[in-house]
C-alpha cells in the first residue's frame, strides 16, 4: 500500500546521505512510524548496522514493531523487535529495534559509541518527553565526539521544524503532506450543569456516547484525562448503554500489554467498539475501525515542585496541537467525526503547544544521567530547552543527599551504583540499601510497585500491595518480577548492614515523606512539613508514624495513595545520623521562658523534654527571638519608654541627621543593643519595667544629645505656680499640656519647646475644656472676657481677674467669706 510518506523518502535519503541529522516533519497517517525505519535499512550508510526508533510509549513501541515486522511477513523479533521496560522481543537477526526513551538512555549510557547502531531515530518528538530530549542531547554529543558516522533523524507530526533544525547544526528540513480523510468537528459545550451522581465529566461523556452511537457508524475512540476517569465512565456505560454490539475496552499505560493489545485490535465481525483512553491513543497508534472521537478536551500531566520536592498529577487543558492530534484519529483509514465537549471560540484559547517535560519535571535523573555522561553543568549538552536552574540545582541538592556525587559534583561508587540501575535515583537508592542489608529481592518488588502504576492493585497499605503482587499470575505481574530480580542481582551485595522493613524502604527512598499522626484520625504531618491526610476508615489511620511512598492530591494538602506503618524505635536506630538535636526555649502561657529539648526529623518532633536548668544567655536570645517573632508588643512599653519615643520623633522632624530613628522597625533592627542587656537574670518580657526600658532606649540617643533632648523637648511642663504636667508630643497640632487656667496667670509670653509654640489646653477649676490656643497672650487681650463671665458664674469662689497677665498665679480657691 502507497502511503504519502513514500513521496519524501527520496528527500529524505538524499538528506541523510549528505548530512549526519535530518528532521522530517510529516502529520498524522502519513506512515512514517512503520515506513522510514524499514525504507532507510538498505542505504549504504547503514552497511548491515541496525536502526534504533524511539518512541514515547510503551503501547507505541509494540504495535510499531508489530506493524512492521506484519509488513515484512515476519514476526516481531526477527527483523524487527522491541525492547521496553518489562518486555523486550529481539533477537540477532533484529536489525530495527523499538525502543522506549527511557531505555535508549540506558542504551546510550551504557554504551557511548552505540556500536552496531547506524541511526537513532526519535519519533513523535513533539511529545518532548525529558527522556526524549536527554537522549537527543547524548546522541548529538555522542556523534560529535564519538561517532562521527551515526546518523539522527528526528520526526514530528507537529513541530518546530527549524528550532529542531538549528539544534542538530542546520540540519536539513524535509515534509510530508500526509494523509487525512475529512474530519467533521462537532462541538457539545460544557454543560456546566451539576450532577446528582458527582460525576460531571464521566455523565457528559457518557451522553456523548451515546449520541455518537445513534449519529454514526464504526468505533469510538474517547480521550479521558486518567484511569480513575476512564474506570469511571466504563461503569456508567456498561450500565447505561442498551446495546448488546458494544464492547468497551479501556487504555491506559497501567494496563496489562495483553488488555491494551485487546483494545488496539479490529472489533470482531458486526460489533462496535468503544475505547476509553488517556493520551496515550494520541500518537503513533492505529486503532483499528475508529472513526469517531470524543474529547473531553483535558489531560493529565505530572508538575514537579522543587520547593516540596514532590511531583504532582494535575488535570490541564490539552494544546491546540494535542487537540489537532486526537481530532485526526477520526480520519485515518476513512472520513470520521469528531465531538469536543468544549464550545468552538475555546478552541483558539488553548496554548499552541503542551510544555516540554524537561521545564516541569523532577531532574533528578536527569541530573544523575548526566554525572554519569561525564557532563558537570546542563551547559555541557545542547538541549532544545535548557533545564531550569532551580529544579536542577534541587536535584543536585537531592543526589547529595543521597551520597551520589562528590564535592566536585563527580559520581561517588554509590551513585555509580545507583546509575547502573535502570530506576529513578531515589528508588536505585533504597534497592541498593536493601541489598546492603541482605533484603535485594524485597527491595525491588518494593520498587517496583512504586514505579509501575496499579501493580499489586490500588490498596493504600504497601504490604497488602506487595501480598497482591505476589499472587497476581498476569504477563505484566510475571514481568514485573523478572525485572525485580534482575534489579536485586545489579544492586549488590549484603554488607551486615542493619535489616530494613518495607516501611524503613520507603523511608530511604522518600525521608522528607516521614508522616506522624496529629489532631484528627487520618491526619498526619510530613517531615517536609507539609500535611497529608488518609481516610479516617483506613486501617493505616490508626497508626501514629507512617513512611509515605506515594502522594496525590490537592494544592494545599496531598492524600496518602501508598505506605506502611513505621516503628518509632526502628526509624529511630536507623536515622540515628539523621536526627537533630535541639533545644528550644518558648514562652508558655504567662510568658515565662521554659526550655524543651527536641529530636527532630525534619519538621517531626520524634522525642522531647523539659530542661530544668537553662543557660541564662539562652534565655535571653529566647526571649530576643520573641520580640523578633511578635514584635514591640511583646515588650511591656509603660508611658515612659513611649513618651520618650514621642519626645526624640518630635526633634526628629526637625532636624533628621541630628536625631536618632526610635520608630519601631529601628527598635526591632537593634534589640541586642537596647534590650539584651535588660534580660540578664530574666525569665520573662513581663518581668522588665517602664522606668528601666525607658533608660535602655535613651542609650540610643548620642550622649551628647541627652542634655539638648531635656532642653528642647522637655517631658514635662512647669507652670509658674510651680506644679509641673506631662506634655503630649503626639497630640495632633503639636506638642501640648492640659492645664488649669489659673495655674498660668501672670505669663505674658508663650511658652515653647523646641522653637515651636506649645499648645495650651486651658481648663476650668473643674478640669472642662475652655480654650486651646498657641498664643496666650492674645488670649488673655481677646477672648478671656467672655470666659470670664462665663466661668465666674459657675466657680464664683474662683479668681477671674480682669487683667490675668497681671494676676499671681493660683492652684487655690478664694477664702470663704471674700
Amino acid at each position: 500500500m502507497t502511503l504519502p510518506i513514500h513521496e519524501a523518502l527520496p528527500a529524505l535519503k538524499s538528506a541523510l546521505a549528505g548530512r549526519e541529522a535530518a528532521v522530517l516533519v510529516a502529520p498524522p497517517g502519513a506512515g512514517k512510524t512503520t515506513v522510514v525505519p524499514l525504507a532507510l535499512l538498505d542505504e549504504p550508510w547503514v552497511a548491515g548496522g541496525k536502526i534504533v526508533m524511539l518512541e514515547p510509549r510503551r503501547l507505541a513501541a509494540r504495535a510499531a514493531a508489530s506493524r512492521m515486522a506484519q509488513s515484512l511477513g515476519e514476526g516481531v523479533g526477527e527483523t524487527v523487535g522491541f525492547r521496553v521496560r518489562l518486555q523486550s522481543k529481539v533477537s540477532a537477526r533484529t536489525r530495527v529495534e523499538v525502543v522506549t526513551e527511557g531505555v535508549f538512555t540506558r542504551m546510550i549510557l551504557d554504551d557511548p559509541g552505540l556500536e552496531g547502531v547506524a541511526a537513532v531515530i526519535f519519533d513523535e518528538f513533539h511529545e518532548r518527553s525529558l527522556d526524549a530530549d536527554l537522549g537527543l542531547a547524548l546522541a548529538r554529543d555522542a556523534q560529535g565526539l564519538v561517532r562521527e558516522d551515526l546518523k539522527i533523524l528526528v520526526m514530528s507530526a507537529t513541530l518546530d521544524g527549524a528550532r529542531i533544525s538549528a539544534l542538530l547544526g542546520d540540519a536539513p528540513i524535509v515534509e510530508s503532506q500526509g494523509r487525512m480523510f475529512p474530519v467533521d468537528t462537532r462541538y457539545l459545550g460544557r454543560d456546566e450543569r451539576p450532577q446528582a451522581t458527582g460525576m460531571r465529566l464521566e455523565e457528559r461523556v457518557v451522553r456523548a456516547v451515546e449520541r455518537a452511537l445513534a449519529e454514526e457508524g464504526g468505533g469510538l475512540l474517547v480521550f479521558l484525562p486518567g484511569q480513575g476517569e476512564i474506570r469511571r465512565t466504563e461503569t456508567l456505560l456498561r450500565e447505561r448503554l442498551r446495546r448488546p454490539d458494544v464492547d468497551v475496552a479501556p487504555l491506559y499505560g497501567a494496563l496489562d500489554p495483553a488488555e491494551q493489545d485487546r483494545a488496539v485490535a479490529p472489533a470482531a465481525a458486526g460489533r462496535r467498539k468503544v475505547v476509553l483512553a488517556t493520551s496515550i491513543a494520541e500518537t503513533s497508534l492505529t486503532i483499528e475501525g475508529v472513526r469517531v472521537v470524543i474529547d473531553c478536551g483535558l489531560a493529565r500531566v505530572p508538575r514537579f515542585d522543587p520547593s516540596s520536592g514532590l511531583t504532582r498529577l494535575e488535570t490541564v487543558r490539552v494544546s491546540r496541537a494535542a487537540a489537532d492530534q486526537r481530532r485526526g484519529r477520526a480520519g485515518r483509514t476513512e472520513p470520521g467525526v469528531c465531538y469536543r465537549l468544549w464550545d468552538e471560540p475555546e478552541t483558539r484559547a488553548l496554548p499552541a503547544f503542551a510544555r516540554p517535560e524537561i521545564l516541569e519535571a523532577d531532574l533528578s535523573n536527569l541530573a544523575l544521567n548526566l554525572a554519569r555522561w561525564g557532563a558537570r553543568d546542563v551547559g555541557d549538552l545542547a538541549f532544545l530547552d535548557k533545564p531550569p536552574a532551580v529544579a536542577f540545582n534541587e536535584a543536585r541538592i537531592l543526589l547529595n543527599r543521597l551520597q551520589a556525587l562528590d564535592g566536585q559534583g563527580g559520581l561517588t561508587a554509590h551513585g555509580r551504583a545507583l546509575a547502573d540501575m535502570p530506576l529513578a535515583p531515589r528508588l536505585a537508592h533504597m534497592v541498593v540499601r536493601a541489598a546492603a542489608s541482605g533484603q535485594a529481592e524485597r527491595g525491588a518488588k518494593v520498587a517496583a510497585v512504586l514505579s509501575e502504576q496499579g501493580l499489586g492493585g490500588r490498596d493504600v497499605d504497601l504490604r497488602h500491595r506487595l501480598e497482591s503482587f505476589d499472587r497476581d499470575r498476569s504477563p505484566r505481574a510475571r514481568d514485573a518480577r523478572i525485572l525485580s530480580e534482575r534489579w536485586a542481582r545489579s544492586a549488590g551485595r549484603a554488607s551486615g548492614a542493619a535489616p530494613l522493613d518495607d516501611a524503613l524502604m520507603l523511608a530511604e527512598a522518600y525521608p522528607e515523606r516521614v508522616a506522624r499522626a496529629r489532631g484528627k484520625p487520618g491526619e498526619y504531618q510530613l517531615a517536609g512539613g507539609r500535611g497529608v491526610y488518609l481516610e479516617a476508615t483506613d486501617a493505616l489511620a490508626r497508626e501514629t508514624w507512617l513512611a509515605v511512598g506515594e502522594l496525590g492530591g490537592g494544592e494545599a494538602r496531598d492524600r496518602i495513595l501508598l505506605a506502611a506503618p513505621l516503628d518509632e524505635a526502628s526509624l529511630r536506630e536507623a536515622f540515628a545520623d539523621r536526627l537533630v538535636a535541639e533545644d528550644r526555649l518558648e514562652p508558655d502561657a504567662k510568658g515565662k521562658v521554659r526550655a524543651r529539648r527536641l529530636l527532630r526529623l525534619g519538621k517531626l518532633v520524634v522525642e522531647e523534654r523539659l530542661l530544668d536548668k537553662v543557660d541564662p544567655g539562652l534565655v535571653a536570645k529566647a526571649l530576643l527571638d520573641q520580640v523578633a517573632r511578635e514584635g514591640l508588643s511583646a515588650v511591656p512599653l509603660g508611658e515612659g519608654a513611649q513618651a520618650l519615643r514621642r519626645r526624640v520623633a518630635f526633634l526628629r522632624e526637625r532636624d533628621a541627621e541630628t536625631w536618632p530613628d526610635l520608630s519601631d522597625t529601628t527598635l526591632l533592627g537593634r534589640l541586642d543593643e537596647w534590650l539584651e542587656p535588660l534580660l540578664a537574670g530574666r525569665s520573662a518580657l513581663s518581668q522588665l519595667g517602664d522606668g528601666a526600658l525607658a533608660d535602655a532606649i535613651r542609650t540610643l540617643v548620642p550622649w551628647d544629645l541627652h542634655r539638648r533632648l531635656d532642653a528642647d523637648a522637655p517631658a514635662r511642663f512647669t507652670a509658674p505656680t510651680g506644679s509641673s504636667f506631662a506634655i503630649d508630643y503626639a497630640a495632633d497640632g503639636g506638642p501640648r499640656v492640659d492645664v488649669r487656667v489659673q495655674e498660668l496667670f501672670g505669663l505674658t509670653a508663650h511658652p515653647t519647646v523646641g522653637g515651636a509654640p506649645l499648645v495650651l489646653a486651658l481648663l476650668s477649676p473643674g478640669h472642662k475644656p475652655i480654650q486651646i490656643t498657641k498664643d496666650l497672650p492674645g488670649f488673655w487681650k481677646g477672648s478671656w472676657r467672655e470666659v470670664k463671665a462665663e466661668m465666674k458664674g459657675r466657680y464664683p469662689r474662683h479668681v477671674w481677674p480682669d487683667d490675668p497677665a497681671t494676676t499671681a498665679p493660683t492652684t487655690r480657691a478664694k477664702p470663704r467669706g471674700t
